[in-house]
């Protein structure tokens, strides 16, 4: 069955029950992971994802704690034998910005390191990302400091979760949403520029006519009942945690 796994949950800075907020969509073995902005390849170790079948790697936007980790993704899947090449797929700042990141390094020593595939994705409403027979995944954008894109992936079987990634109370984000059985939408306590507060993502969910809603890129030192302003909106809704699997 087509699961969700949460890497990680958290901010650029969190406390230490959490990494930066980071995802992987498994089915039948394959697994499409977004954003590395900590150590992704030992999240996806964590949850037993082999790193031979890993289809692709989504970047949502440009950030550090998006995408810093792109080069240590690339060389632990290189020493791990993978030789197939890597998709990446972006918008075009965040594939740049990953270039640069990866760029920094002398990697002429690594033979036979996987060739990536840069993809861009562009920055419009349902935009195509990626299709076969496993998955239908499409983004939108959200409203950031920078250009930023939300994912909905719907499987093969039916059922979709979306993703708004980084951004403020976002109609293109709930259009993305629509009726998907969990949205995944950033929060914070308090309002900050770019960024959603949970008030902001319960009414998301809402208007989106979602099931679940699950709260990620938390700040250090959240707490249950930081929630109660968001639940008297949707009222399932819980904070994510860093090794929790959905099944969609």
């Amino acid at each position: 069955m087509p699961t969700l796994h949460l890497l990680g949950t958290g901010a650029a800075l969190s406390d230490g029950n959490r990494t930066t907020t980071m995802l992987a969509f498994e089915s039948d073995g394959h697994t499409v992971v977004v954003d590395c902005g900590g150590d992704v390849v030992q999240r996806l170790l964590a949850h037993d994802l082999p790193l031979e079948n890993v289809e692709a790697l989504i970047l949502t936007h440009e950030h550090p704690d998006h995408v810093a980790g792109f080069p240590l993704f690339m060389e632990r899947m290189w020493l791990s034998g993978r030789s197939a090449p890597i998709p990446v797929l972006g918008p075009e700042p965040a594939l740049a910005q990953a270039r640069r990141c990866f760029e920094t390094f002398d990697t002429s020593g690594w033979e036979g390191m996987p060739e990536i595939e840069w993809k861009p994705i562009a920055l419009s409403e349902g935009t195509p990302v990626m299709r076969n027979e496993r998955w239908r995944i499409t983004a939108s954008p959200g409203d950031h400091s920078v250009p930023v894109i939300g994912i909905r992936v719907e499987a093969a079987g039916g059922g979709s979760i979306a993703y708004s990634c980084d951004t403020e109370y976002s109609e293109a984000i709930i259009r993305l949403a629509k009726d998907a059985r969990i949205l995944v939408h950033e929060a914070a306590p308090e309002e900050m520029p770019g960024h959603s507060t949970v008030e902001e993502a319960a009414r998301a969910a809402q208007q989106a006519g979602v099931e679940r809603l699950v709260m990620v890129h938390l700040p250090p030192d959240v707490s249950d009942a930081d929630l109660e302003p968001g639940r008297k909106i949707f009222s399932d809704l819980e904070f994510g945690r860093d090794g929790a699997s959905y099944r969609f």
